[in-house]
């Protein structure tokens, strides 16, 4: 199975760096502006899964518009964003002088948000709702599938799923940072079973290969790491 993780194009909340999780903005028109000038450079999917907010059902009506016309999509409410709690539609200015957000950077971000979810709980839900769309997808017969959700929660995936030829994790949450419309490709076998007593990921021996998704224009960075073996490479949507 083939699965294409994108991030939600962009929001006004996202062009002035504001913490956006629960609050439902749509696309900004520098988002929708992104979205049009890059139609055709996105791959081709048998069906589309959905975070509900409005940034991630727009965006997946704008890249693939005939597949949500028809109906071939849903929506799952675990794929949500992150509630960033009394940080949410705050940027850093705003928060600078604010005790408890000095208190979560100086943690390395690993705090809970005050009044909003812990990292742990996060991770948890978004996995769980991952592991959903698999199985679905499975069920289904979908061998190449889009899920277009949020920053975070593809940030969880990767680091839960991403994993060198060893099956050691190629990297940490922040590693999976990405830019408004970018993605990343997930390749699974059909043998792969997801459950929490195995990692939460994947089995050992899984035929699993990730790699980055920039879809601007430019030719692949070829960086995958030869000396560590690791299973993911970045590319441009054209390869």
């Amino acid at each position: 199975m083939r699965i294409y993780l994108i991030r939600h194009s962009m929001t006004k909340g996202n062009k002035e760096k504001r913490y956006i999780g629960t609050t439902d903005e749509s696309l900004c028109l520098e988002g929708i502006q992104l979205l049009e000038e890059r139609k055709g450079m996105y791959p081709e999917v048998t069906y589309v899964y959905v975070s509900p907010m409005k940034r991630c059902v727009q965006t997946a009506e704008i890249i693939y518009p005939e597949m949500m016309k028809a109906g071939a999509y849903s929506c799952n409410e675990k794929l949500r964003e992150c509630d960033f709690g009394l940080f949410e539609n705050h940027n850093y200015i705003e928060l600078s002088g604010c005790p408890e957000y000095q208190a979560w950077i100086d943690s390395g971000g690993k705090l809970p948000f005050p009044e909003g979810e812990s990292r742990e709980a996060f991770i948890r839900r978004t996995l769980e709702g991952f592991r959903e769309v698999v199985r679905d997808a499975q069920a289904h017969d979908r061998e190449t599938i889009a899920v277009v959700a949020h920053g975070g929660t593809i940030m969880s995936i990767m680091e839960r799923y991403a994993v060198k030829e060893d099956g050691t994790p190629a990297g940490s949450y922040y590693d999976y940072q990405i830019k408004n419309g970018e993605g990343y490709e997930l390749r699974i076998s059909e043998n792969d079973i997801y459950d929490d007593r195995d990692r939460g990921g994947l089995c050992s021996g899984s035929d699993f290969r990730g790699s980055k998704m920039a879809v601007s224009s430019g030719e692949a960075d070829r960086a995958s790491d030869i000396g560590n073996r690791k299973n993911y490479q970045k590319l441009s949507a054209g390869e």
